[in-house]
């Protein structure tokens, strides 16, 4: 009965399965309603960047996050939860209070490939057993929808073309194994409930929002563009991993797409998610449809910033692969989405944001934890001064 009671609140009158995800729902006695997505992981750089985006187009973001590499700073003004996806009863206490959340957008991840070589039970921990873990809070609380972040490392190294969503699943470190493993997750559980998910593979974001409000927030970047501008700021030179590649220049072909463009993509899934998926499971590419080498992301950034770079050549590291570029056509026909920005709207949007002024949560004021079992409403990060 609790349910089903949850339920009918979520999707404000499922009978009227053409309501567009976003807009204000009537209720039966009359009152405007706004829909709610709980996203998992929304104070990381790709979380942070979708719930600006829903923000953006009237869709309400619930952020859950431990903050273990996501920054306070990215979730002010959110409606925001401290802890752990596993966590049994704070999943519990955010769908009390949020009765009418329609989905869930899971980016929540251990997400650096050689740090998965490292410490490999740490990624199947985090990214495999936690992603079950929520599964099983988000169907207890009945609620049936679900977008997963997934990535294009799931295909592996096979090929340096384009590539579709039906192309070998043959990941080739522990990283893109925890990706391919919740999939299948996802995919099993989808056969046997009455869920929905929808898997984005994400193929190699940069960029930062337009506005500024999120960045890449790592600070010692393992990938092209954040190195490209760490080093450029830095003096040091910048490695190329790997230069006998099967490319047109031997250097690693990646298919950059900017974070505003995936958040915009998840936007769209969450509009047309009751349209385009009514059961099971499904998996979509997020790219540009176009590849670029690595010495071509120097060459273009050099360009933007007038100077050159100063470059180092070295061996591939661990679970590096040639790469491939995405076949962006089933995006097209189930989101109606497109990328809009440009490889130079990344390079430029990520050096705007390395430049932008330091801001830091003030001492004195304490972030607040929601804790298992607490009562208290949700917990809003400090303002900034």
């Amino acid at each position: 009965m609790r349910a089903a009671r949850i339920q009918r609140a979520r999707t404000c009158d499922d009978a009227k399965r053409g309501v567009v995800v976003g807009s204000p729902c009537i209720s039966s006695s009359g009152s405007r309603t706004t829909v709610k997505v709980l996203i998992t992981g929304g104070a990381g750089y790709i979380g942070s960047t979708v719930a600006s985006a829903c923000a953006d187009a009237g869709i309400a973001p619930v952020v859950l996050d431990n903050l273990a590499s996501g920054d306070l700073q990215f979730v002010r003004h959110r409606r925001f939860y401290r802890g752990d996806i596993a966590d049994r009863a704070l999943l519990d206490k955010i769908f009390r209070d949020h009765p009418d959340i329609f989905a869930v957008v899971h980016c929540a991840a251990l997400v650096v490939v050689a740090e998965s070589y490292a410490d490999p039970l740490a990624y199947y921990r985090e990214n495999v057993l936690k992603s079950a873990a929520l599964v099983e809070g988000v169907l207890r609380n009945g609620c049936r929808r679900l977008i997963f972040s997934s990535s294009a490392a799931i295909y592996g190294g096979a090929t340096r073309g384009e590539i579709d969503e039906a192309g070998p699943i043959a990941p080739c470190s522990p990283y893109a194994r925890t990706k391919a493993m919740v999939e299948d997750v996802l995919r099993d559980m989808c056969a046997v409930t009455g869920m929905r998910a929808m898997s984005l593979r994400y193929f190699n974001p940069i960029g930062a929002d337009p506005r500024l409000r999120s960045g890449p927030c790592a600070t010692r970047p393992s990938h092209a563009l954040g190195r490209l501008i760490r080093s450029d700021t830095s003096g040091e030179p910048f490695v190329i991993t790997g230069v006998d590649y099967p490319t047109r220049d031997g250097t690693g072909l990646r298919d950059y797409v900017h974070v505003w463009d995936l958040a915009r993509g998840h936007v769209a899934a969450l509009r047309r998610f009751d349209r385009v998926l009514p059961r099971g499971f499904e998996a979509i590419n997020l790219g540009t449809g176009a590849g670029v080498t690595v010495r071509e992301i120097i060459t273009a950034y050099e360009a933007e910033v007038g100077r050159r770079v100063p470059v180092v050549e070295a061996p591939r590291r661990p679970g590096d692969v040639a790469g491939a570029y995405a076949s962006i056509a089933k995006a097209g026909h189930f989101l109606n989405w497109r990328p809009s920005m440009t490889l130079t709207d990344g390079i430029r949007s990520a050096i705007r944001w390395s430049r932008r002024p330091a801001r830091r949560l003030p001492e004195r004021i304490k972030p607040i934890a929601v804790k298992s079992g607490d009562q208290r409403p949700l917990c809003r990060a400090p303002e900034l001064i």
